[in-house]
């Protein structure tokens, strides 16, 4: 067993070496930049390119021509909140989302609301699962956007997708959902459950990091008003030269998860129980953030009392683990996602997420529980007049 030991897959995962092979060869002989249209090289990149297309649409249950490649769910969540709302001409303009959103769901929704949109931000319940009937009842005449998560990148909480779809495609209004953890973690089809615009990215499914897609229902395309002017590339919506590699190993990390996902979701599902198990049974004050049920097969976000995160995060050089979202580990401030949910700044703060993945093993399970029981212990047996959570 090597160490460090990597439970941190929810801030990005190992390229699988299978992705490796596939993107090789376009560093190299196939160097072509599929807008090349006059020659060989151009061909073949554009063939690799619409190859790749089809994999991920595969994985989505989309159709080849709506998926848009962007550089990652953020670029893509961008262009789906700005570009709706920017498309449409209807004045006010009011859009929903929820308050356990990633921050680039969340700083997009506000930036737009500092420009005159009006924004409505919904509480979770301490579940971490939206109300719909919250839901419903903050739907305007002037709503023309909801953006909901699909899997909480903390916490690892489902939401009901398709019924939030069904409510806004009831209602005429375009659903978006940052899928960014869901892809290749759970079977994911955009007609069935009423998706016109999803957001997607490589790196959280063994692909590489700086590429990824939205997906836009091709009924809703007139609907969205693109960010990037410059050439016109994908199909009118994301101007910019075409990262080929890396769009071919995006392809290649969707066809290996369309192929394995069942079977790796159960067993990193049982993974997780074994870690969850062991914790709370050798730890008393611990306790499960977020929903026990429905919750991503991979997540485990665990508060234990009297204890403060980062202590146990640097008492752990042989555990790669976090506190919560890598996009916000900067900030000092307690994570929105937990405070959402109810927990004081105190609990808040004495959490730590566990992103279990392809390459864990069970033996890594046993080591990193090991680990957190003694540095836990410890920690509390050196600061015993720290405050519960």
């Amino acid at each position: 067993m090597q160490k460090p030991v990597y439970f941190d897959n929810h801030a990005t995962t190992a390229v699988d070496p299978r992705v490796l092979d596939a993107m090789l060869p376009y560093f190299g002989a196939k160097f072509g930049n599929p807008a090349s249209r006059s020659h060989s090289f151009g061909w073949e990149a554009e063939k690799a390119v619409e190859f790749a297309r089809k994999r991920v649409t595969a994985l989505a249950g989309a159709g080849p021509r709506e998926i848009v490649f962007t550089s990652g769910a953020t670029e893509s969540n961008n262009l789906a909140l700005k570009g709706a709302v920017e498309a449409s001409r209807a004045e006010p303009k009011h859009i929903v989302t929820a308050a356990t959103e990633h921050r680039a769901v969340l700083d997009p929704a506000q930036h737009l609301e500092r420009q005159h949109t009006t924004l409505t931000v919904l509480p979770p319940l301490p579940n971490g699962m939206l109300e719909l009937d919250r839901l419903a009842s903050a739907l305007r005449d002037d709503s023309i956007l909801v953006s909901v998560m699909w899997a909480n990148n903390e916490i690892g909480t489902l939401q009901p997708i398709g019924e939030i779809g069904a409510l806004c495609r009831r209602r005429g209004i375009l659903f978006h959902s940052d899928a960014a953890q869901a892809l290749g973690r759970v079977p994911i089809q955009v007609n069935n459950q009423n998706i016109d615009l999803m957001s997607l990215t490589a790196h959280k499914i063994y692909g590489p990091k700086g590429i990824g897609a939205l997906y836009v229902r091709r009924a809703a395309r007139s609907r969205i008003l693109a960010q990037l002017d410059g050439g016109g590339h994908e199909f009118g919506l994301r101007s910019g030269t075409l990262n080929v590699p890396a769009i071919v190993g995006f392809g290649a990390a969707a066809q290996i998860c369309a192929q394995e996902m069942k079977a790796e979701a159960e067993r990193v599902r049982q993974l997780r129980d074994r870690l969850q198990h062991r914790l709370l049974t050798d730890l008393d004050g611990a306790a499960v953030n977020g929903s026990i049920a429905n919750r991503l097969p991979n997540n485990l976000n665990i508060r234990f009392a009297e204890v403060d995160a980062s202590a146990i995060l640097t008492s752990l050089p042989d555990v790669a683990l976090s506190s919560g979202s890598a996009c916000s580990s900067a900030s000092p401030q307690p994570s929105h996602v937990l405070r959402a949910i109810g927990l004081s700044d105190a609990a808040a703060r004495s959490s730590i997420r566990f992103g279990l993945g392809r390459f864990n093993t069970a033996e890594e399970i046993e080591f990193a529980a090991g680990r957190v029981v003694e540095t836990v212990q410890t920690l509390r047996q050196t600061a015993p007049g720290a405050a519960r959570g």
